[in-house]
């Protein structure tokens, strides 16, 4: 049996790679056709079935070093999720359940993973007995520290970061890692210590090489002592225990080398001394050897250790109280042993640099836009929209809104129009009826309230559709837990995150339907205004109250003259407040055209291609790119800045100039009744207006928010396959059990009839069924009883007659 460990494999399954990447093509580069990457893509499926592990070859670590290099400059092309479910089963236990993850970087730790695997079982399948195999087991080990190194300092740190924060990787974390490499440098120089031993080394040199044995053991173990208590559970039992008796045993071994050194050198005070030292560690590894699991080869090395330093230790007594007569100095005076390392993490210059081991012009997905690229111009494109939407759209629409405010407070234009124009309308107000006229308004709001109010419905539908997925899952899952016996986590745990993300989208619909209601509440209220600007002119002249000249402008000939002195400034002023508004949605006009002709793709493409290939280009190396092409825009702000300025300036010229107005002409209940109709009407026009830009916001809200919907309602959907795989792995595995029973067992067979051979679910029937079930079971007087493995027992409902609890 052997003396040392051998790392397994993680193993895994086929993945559906081509159907993910030609999603994500089709998805994220329009512009190209998945065809055009066939062979890529057959490569990449080529790759991955000798790439992954699982069998013992030398061949096979060229296939899995070529295949980690494909994986690194793919990470350069693609993001870590493109939809491709990737698992991987526990390296201890690959009858669980794998840990499937949508990441990319996940597959190439793995890959590491399983090289470093690969390189240990090559290092056991050595002869050790004879030199030459040490060499090649020595080489084998130092090559596998090297790979987990690499894993540590190179994908670790990536796979981390794409990780969600409660996302547990205790097979490939730091401690687990760390404890690997550590345990192959222990057992490539307990490889050097062994040809030291065939070679006859002085026993001074055998004492230090033996002490970096036990050191390295000792850093293996002590990193999972310190780690979390779950990393240690991933481990089976005895593999500590095999650790800490080698630790110690060659603690033990470094002194019986020193005290025969200082035998040799008649020191025979500090012989024994190291003797009883050595006597104290190899007690230690033979308590730990004779703990359940440690192999029968540790055991026995332990033990004839021990035969050997107790006979040595009651020679060298016997010897010094006879004979030498030499004090024996305290174990805990003993100068430590110097250690000697001869061996190190080997890290191949394939994993450091992958680009030699791939041929020139065969990366896969050579052509293919990174996505660090597109990631970059999408970036751009969002940062400019919100920017022009921010700075440019809502600020014009905000001084607009301050302008509209403040002639409404003040009663203007209507209060000049009056004056100006006692009979007749004015031609602002004639032409603002006319484009309510010629829009259709009224009914264009109604389309557009019924237009909004079935897109809502229709968002909080599939909303809803996709929350009862989930409760359904909930059902069926709480139903399965009720008939068997299992250990996984309930549907309220595991679909913890899509819950909550399902509230949040059902709390942004409410507030959405809040505002929609304010808008309905809006329309409700101005709609009689509103209809009354699609009248005909003569039919709008008669509803407006006509007047004259105020008897005060009759009876005092000066007043009309400083009255209408005060209007014509006033009204001069209200043309430029009108200049500025329209110079404003001009600039408005330019950001959007700017807009639709910049594309910075050219730009990002030609900066990007100044980083050398193999290098991941991550949107954050492209910032300056897209801060001067953002820079671009710049002028429209300050035109803005501008044009506030001067409306700031109109305003208050204008309040002004309207009190000097209205003090100047007196009262007259006619020309009110007028300004009142005319002021209707306008301000009427501007909540048109409002409500027309409200219900075109809302009518695009619930478009992209709908499709957002349908994307979480697949989702969902895609969740509870997945769950319902689970439970048909998990039936399939409690079948396999209780067949193998069966099978085994050509007598004492227990039989539950069944009206069905197969449930249509594809389920074996729950506890409470009968099913045909062979059960391998001893006689009843039988000793065998307390070895027998029997089926897992059914669990006992502890809800039994609760109603199971929604998702929502």
């Amino acid at each position: 049996m052997n003396n040392l460990l051998s790392i397994p494999f993680k193993k895994t399954r086929s993945i559906p790679i081509r159907q993910a990447i030609e999603e994500y093509i089709h998805n994220s580069h329009p512009d190209t056709h998945p065809e055009a990457f066939k062979g890529d893509i057959n490569q990449w499926e080529e790759l991955r079935k000798a790439g992954v592990g699982g069998v013992v070859h030398p061949d096979r670590i060229q296939s899995m070093t070529q295949y980690h290099a494909q994986l690194v400059f793919i990470s350069t092309k693609l993001p870590n999720d493109i939809g491709l479910e990737i698992p991987y089963y526990p390296m201890f236990n690959d009858s669980t359940q794998p840990l499937t993850l949508r990441n990319l970087t996940y597959e190439r730790a793995a890959v590491l993973f399983n090289l470093g695997a690969l390189h240990c079982q090559l290092g056991l399948s050595e002869d050790r007995a004879s030199p030459q195999g040490l060499k090649k087991a020595i080489a084998c080990f130092q090559n596998a520290a090297g790979t987990f190194a690499h894993l540590l300092s190179s994908a670790l740190p990536s796979l981390q970061v794409s990780l969600a924060s409660d996302t547990l990787l205790l097979e490939l974390s730091s401690p687990v890692l760390t404890h690997f490499e550590n345990l192959m440098l222990a057992q490539a120089q307990e490889c050097v210590w062994q040809r030291a031993i065939m070679e006859h080394v002085k026993h001074g040199l055998l004492a230090k090489l033996s002490a970096k044995v036990s050191a390295f053991y000792a850093d293996a173990l002590k990193v999972v002592q310190e780690a979390d208590p779950s990393v240690k559970n991933i481990f089976p039992v005895g593999w500590l225990h095999h650790v800490e008796a080698k630790r110690f045993h060659f603690e033990g071994v470094a002194h019986f080398r020193k005290s025969m050194e200082d035998g040799d050198a008649r020191k025979y005070g500090d012989e024994i001394a190291h003797l009883h030292a050595a006597l104290a560690a190899v007690k230690r590894a033979c308590d730990a050897a004779r703990r359940s699991g440690v192999s029968k080869a540790v055991v026995h090395d332990a033990k004839s250790l021990l035969e050997v330093v107790q006979k040595e230790l009651t020679r060298a007594e016997r010897d010094n109280d006879l004979i030498y007569h030499k004090d024996v100095p305290a174990v805990s005076d003993l100068p430590a042993i110097p250690e000697i390392k001869l061996v190190g993490a080997i890290g191949a210059n394939d994993l450091r640099e992958p680009r030699s081991v791939v041929p020139h012009g065969e990366t896969l997905f050579g052509e293919l836009v990174s996505w660090g690229v597109k990631a970059a111009i999408n970036i751009y494109n969002e940062r400019r929209e919100d920017w022009l939407k921010e700075e440019v759209i809502q600020r014009a629409q905000h001084l607009d809104d301050a302008a509209i405010a403040t002639l409404r407070s003040l009663n203007l234009p209507a209060t000049l129009d009056a004056l100006e124009r006692p009979i007749g309308l004015p031609p602002s107000l004639l032409k603002k009826a006319e484009e309510v006229k010629t829009d259709n308004g009224p009914a264009r709001i109604e389309s557009s309230i019924e237009n909004v109010r079935k897109l809502s419905q229709r968002a909080m539908h599939i909303l809803d559709e996709a929350m009862d997925i989930l409760d359904q899952e909930v059902d069926e899952d709480e139903a399965f837990r009720n008939d068997y016996s299992v250990d996984r986590l309930s549907s309220q745990e595991a679909n913890q995150e899509l819950a909550k993300k399902g509230e949040r989208y059902r709390n942004i619909l409410t507030q959405a339907a809040d505002s929609d209601a304010t808008v309905r509440r809006t329309w409700e209220e101005w709609e009689t205004n509103i209809l009354e600007l699609t009248w005909d002119a003569a039919d709008l002249e008669a509803a407006v109250p006509s007047s004259t000249v105020s008897r005060s402008t009759r009876s005092n000939p000066s007043g009309p003259n400083l009255t209408q002195t005060h209007a014509r400034a006033l009204r001069a002023l209200l043309e430029n407040l009108d200049n500025v508004q329209r110079a404003r949605s001009e600039i408005v006009n330019a950001a959007k055209r700017q807009k639709e002709w910049d594309d910075i793709t050219p730009r990002i493409l030609k900066d990007a291609a100044a980083f050398e290939q193999w290098v991941e280009v991550k949107p954050e190396m492209l910032e300056d790119t897209l801060e001067q092409g953002l820079s671009a825009y710049e002028k429209f702000r300050t035109q803005l800045e501008e044009s506030e300025q001067k409306q700031m300036e109109l305003l208050q010229s204008i309040q002004d100039r309207n009190t000097s107005f209205l003090s100047s002409r007196k009262d007259d209940p006619v020309v009110k009744e007028r300004e009142h109709a005319l002021q209707s009407l306008d301000l009427a026009y501007h909540k048109y207006k409002e409500i027309a830009r409200h219900l075109d916001e809302g009518l695009t809200f619930y478009n992209d928010f709908s499709n957002i919907m349908t994307q979480f309602k697949e989702a969902c959907k895609a969740w509870v396959n997945m769950r319902r795989d689970e439970i048909l792995d998990l039936t399939r595995s409690m079948q396999s059990v209780s067949l193998e029973n069966a099978s085994n067992s050509p007598h004492h067979t227990v039989e539950y009839l069944s009206n069905n051979s197969a449930d249509v679910t594809g389920l074996p029937p729950p506890a409470n069924r009968t099913h045909r079930i062979a059960l391998d079971l001893p006689a009843p007087d039988s000793g065998e009883w307390e070895a027998t493995s029997l089926p897992p027992a059914p669990k006992t409902p502890a809800n039994k007659g609760k109603t199971p609890k929604k998702t929502r």
